[in-house]
């Protein structure tokens, strides 16, 4: 079972790792300025030797950030947050050669087939999913009372009445703690607890309503005019909806903006950088992150999220992260930008969902 995934800590009285130097550090020059050489980091766990010989790994690792060393600990940063003079990891091998190991098989998998040619090595649309759902349902009864389950959603989930009705039950019965979306999936949610309609087409018949591509407009309207989210539900008397659950369990989201986005909603934070940081908070607690029908959203949070979370008792854990969608497309480019750990789930996220809020529900 999946859960069960245990954590090879490298043996670091290895003579590779006792004869290594120590990792040089080199003073920023300006804020927001690596110095020359600066090692950028993967999602894998990462070590540093120090001067006292010991190997130190550091926290909440993601693609592409720096190594700043502080007051004896390490931190995992963007660049852009780097302030003169903070001690920066210099080194681009990863082996031990400069002081820096990345350790990339950290985690008990499974035992791959000795045979050199085999078909069906890759997740397509006709892989069987029923190991990935079991596997899915019992990390989720895991987390939800011991890690931090975030979801990152695109709009089709509003577009379905079943769909919605299976992602609100999720959030109110704990499997949710945060999301992350953008102007979209919040606007069109609240359309179609006001309206019953997704981009004016009824969420249960497919019916197009008359006018109904000023919905989405009137509903932007009406909650910039209530000034928040949660007021916009309470002067429209909504009852039902993924952003209703949210405000009713006081499930933190962010929404992220777009140059695209109508209106938008007031949440919506228009500054890419805040928008970032707001979801590396929650991307630093993840412990299952389940990303469905949003490419960029999906790869954006993949590129922040580490493999792995060290636990407060010192034990480290893997970090699951499955991507549902129709498209093998969007499986591959989140791959392909360096997520090797996403787990791709090829099938109609309206689908997906329902299919997890029964087993669940039943649980």
């Amino acid at each position: 079972m999946a859960l069960n995934l245990s954590y090879n800590t490298p043996d670091f009285n290895d003579k590779r790792f006792t004869d290594a130097p120590a990792a040089k550090m080199e003073s920023t020059p300006a804020d927001g300025i690596a110095p020359e050489k600066y090692h950028a980091t993967s999602n894998f766990p990462e070590y540093v030797k120090l001067e006292s010989g010991e190997w130190k790994l550091g926290p909440e690792g993601r693609m592409d950030a720096v190594l700043v060393y502080k007051d004896g600990e390490l931190e995992v940063t963007e660049a852009r947050r780097l302030k003169k003079g903070d001690m920066v990891v210099i080194g681009r091998t990863e082996n031990g050669e400069e002081g820096i190991f990345v350790h990339n098989n950290c985690f008990s998998d499974k035992v791959e087939s000795e045979d050199k040619f085999t078909f069906r090595s890759r997740g397509t649309r006709e892989t069987p999913f029923s190991h990935s759902y079991d596997n899915l349902y019992e990390i989720l009864k895991h987390d939800k009372d011991h890690g931090h389950i975030v979801w990152v959603l695109g709009p089709a989930v509003a577009f379905d009445k079943d769909s919605r009705d299976a992602m609100q039950g999720l959030i109110e019965n704990g499997y949710c703690h945060a999301l992350m979306a953008g102007n979209a999936l919040a606007t069109h949610d609240i359309e179609a607890a006001h309206f019953g309609t997704g981009l004016g087409q009824n969420i249960y018949s497919q019916a197009l309503q008359p006018l109904g591509h000023y919905n989405h407009l009137d509903i932007l309207n009406e909650v910039r005019k209530a000034g928040s989210i949660k007021k916009a539900i309470e002067i429209l008397n909504i009852k039902d909806g993924i952003m209703y659950a949210c405000e009713k369990k006081g499930i933190p989201y962010v929404l992220a903006g777009s140059i695209r986005d109508d209106g938008p909603l007031p949440e919506i934070i228009s500054n890419v950088y805040e928008a970032q940081n707001r979801m590396r908070d929650h991307a630093r607690k993840a412990t299952i992150v389940i990303t469905m029908a949003t490419q960029l959203h999906s790869i954006a949070f993949g590129n922040m999220t580490p493999s792995y979370r060290i636990e407060a008792d010192g034990s480290i854990r893997p970090v699951y992260f499955y991507i549902v969608d129709m498209s093998e497309f969007s499986a591959d480019k989140l791959a392909n930008r360096g997520s090797a750990q996403a787990q791709a789930i090829l099938t109609n996220v309206q689908d997906f969902i329902v299919n997890l809020w029964n087993h669940l529900s039943a649980w």
